[in-house]
This record gives structure tokens, C-alpha cells and sequence, in this order.
């Protein structure tokens, strides 16, 4: 079923609440330096702050989205933190970074169900008006990012539970962003070329004539 199907809610949904910047900044730049911060501190911090600190990164998240699978995430990783903090192990707050590939599969897959796809609600904040061929694009680009987060959670657990510190680290800490940076600039180079393809081929059909052709 997706989202045309289903029934119409009694009262309208309320409208979204905006996060304050300086909020999702830190949010980010702690998610971001979350692999850093664990590897600082072994050695010199008890995994018990750091399994609070997780605890308190996700149910910030969480507090922000107000969306179920964040809500989810935030109980995941509160199962993550307590395994930590009552047996002052540093493995399960190693799984975090596969915990939010897994999530964002899940948020991804799910648009595909139920429709539009996650990459069609955000191209439409800045275009509303979309051609079925630019609706087919995203789709395939959520499916691409899908394929992304498998690979990157299933890299993340492998780091988690058989590299050492320092490679999960290199992996979780900056070399996952950098594979996700190339995907978004890659995916923005093909765009172009897609965008100007439909633009030549709506150009075509507007042409007098073209019709009859």
C-alpha cells in the first residue's frame, strides 16, 4: 500500500517542527566525531561516560526527528549503551555506527514502499514540479543508497567486531564519509546529465508540430 492508498486521517497532521540550528549542528558534529570521541578515550575514560554519552546522543536524535525509526534507534542504542555500562565493555559501543546504517536502510526501504521515495521529498523542497522521468531517477537513487547502506553497516559490524580499534575507527571516523561523499557527488554529476536529457526530450515534445511528427 502506499501512501495515496491510505485512508485519510480524521484532524490534519500538525505542522513540522523546525529543529534550532545551533541544536542539530552539535547533534551533527558529535555524530560525526562519535567514532573519534570512543577511540580518545580508551585507555583513559571508563566505557560507562561514553555509553552515556550514546545514550544521550540518540534520544537527542530522537527528541529532534520525532520519527519512529529514530525512536526505534534511540531504544537500540540504549540497549547498545546499557550492555556497556553494566559490563564496562567498549564492544557494543563499537555497533553503534551499523545500528545507524541499519536504521537509515530501514527509513530509505520503507519510502520505496510506501512512497515517495526519501531522495523525491527532499529534490521536491527545492522542485516542486517533477516529471514522472525525474520520479523514476530518485527511486533508483534511493535504491543505490539502500545498496549503500547495506555494504556500510555490514563494513561497520565487520570493523566493530574483528578489526582493531584504530582500523573501526579509520573506517566509522572517516573513511565511510568519504565513500559517502563520493556517492553524493557521483550521483550529483549523473543528475546533471539526466536533468539535461529530459530538459532536450521536453524541449522536443514543446517544439510545433512535434505532435504530428
Amino acid at each position: 500500500m502506499n501512501a495515496a492508498m491510505a485512508p485519510a486521517m480524521p484532524t490534519p497532521a500538525a505542522p513540522p517542527r523546525r529543529t534550532p540550528p545551533l541544536l542539530a549542528a552539535v547533534l551533527l558534529a558529535v555524530s560525526l566525531a562519535y567514532p573519534v570521541v570512543v577511540y580518545l578515550a580508551l585507555g583513559h575514560v571508563s566505557p560507562r561516560w561514553i555509553a552515556l554519552l550514546l545514550v544521550g546522543l540518540a534520544l537527542a536524535r530522537a527528541w529532534v526527528t520525532r520519527e519512529s525509526f529514530w525512536l526505534g534507534a534511540a531504544a537500540l542504542a540504549i540497549v547498545l549503551a546499557a550492555a556497556s555500562f553494566l559490563g564496562g565493555l567498549w564492544g557494543p559501543l563499537k555497533l553503534y555506527p551499523a545500528l545507524v546504517n541499519a536504521v537509515m536502510f530501514g527509513l530509505f526501504a520503507m519510502s520505496l514502499w510506501r512512497g515517495p521515495s526519501v531522495v523525491e521529498r527532499l529534490a521536491r523542497l527545492r522542485e516542486p514540479d517533477f516529471p514522472p522521468a525525474a520520479v523514476a531517477y530518485t527511486r533508483r537513487v534511493t535504491q543505490v543508497w539502500c545498496g549503500f547502506f547495506v555494504v556500510n553497516g555490514l563494513v561497520a559490524v565487520a570493523t566493530a567486531l574483528w578489526a582493531s580499534t584504530a582500523a573501526w575507527t579509520l573506517y566509522n571516523g572517516l573513511l565511510s564519509y568519504v565513500a559517502m561523499g563520493a556517492l553524493m557527488g557521483g550521483e550529483w554529476l549523473v543528475r546533471q546529465r539526466v536533468r539535461a536529457r529530459i530538459a532536450a526530450r521536453d524541449a522536443v515534445h514543446e517544439r510545433p508540430g512535434a505532435s504530428n511528427a
